[in-house]
């Protein structure tokens, strides 16, 4: 089975805005790590788009971008996602999401009642990803 997630850490965020509910976590460069069936190599994209949680509370002030995400946890339902976001991603129900961020002691700490993954056009590519 071929699978494709966005990898946190490095991944970089112009804005994170609240309006009507909604988060809007608008990522201007995610990094995606592509692994196709049977081969040991993977590969680096990038690509533009938006982590949305619906009903969302949020805990504190909204970081200002622009910023590079440093790692953290994305939730829906019982499952956790650790520095990453599986593609696609759209679920009801109890979402959580907990990011840290490069250079500074801002996190971004919210719950809502939905969670979904927003991509813009087509993913970039970078680099093959070669085992050692």
């Amino acid at each position: 089975m071929d699978s494709s997630s966005i990898e946190l850490p490095g991944s970089e965020i112009a804005a994170i805005t609240l309006q009507g509910g909604e988060l809007r976590i608008h990522f201007s460069r995610a990094y995606i790590i592509k692994t196709m069936t049977g081969s040991v190599e993977r590969t680096r994209w990038w690509q533009a788009g938006d982590l949305v949680l619906e009903d969302a509370e949020v805990w504190g002030e909204l970081p200002q971008g622009p910023l590079v995400c440093g790692g953290g946890d994305v939730s829906e339902n019982i499952y956790t996602y650790r520095d990453m976001i599986p593609i696609p991603l759209q679920s009801r129900g109890r979402a959580r999401c907990l990011l840290r961020f490069r250079d500074s002691d801002r996190i971004l700490r919210a719950e809502g009642r939905g969670v979904r993954l927003e991509l813009d056009a087509v993913a970039k590519y970078i680099e093959h990803l070669r085992p050692n």
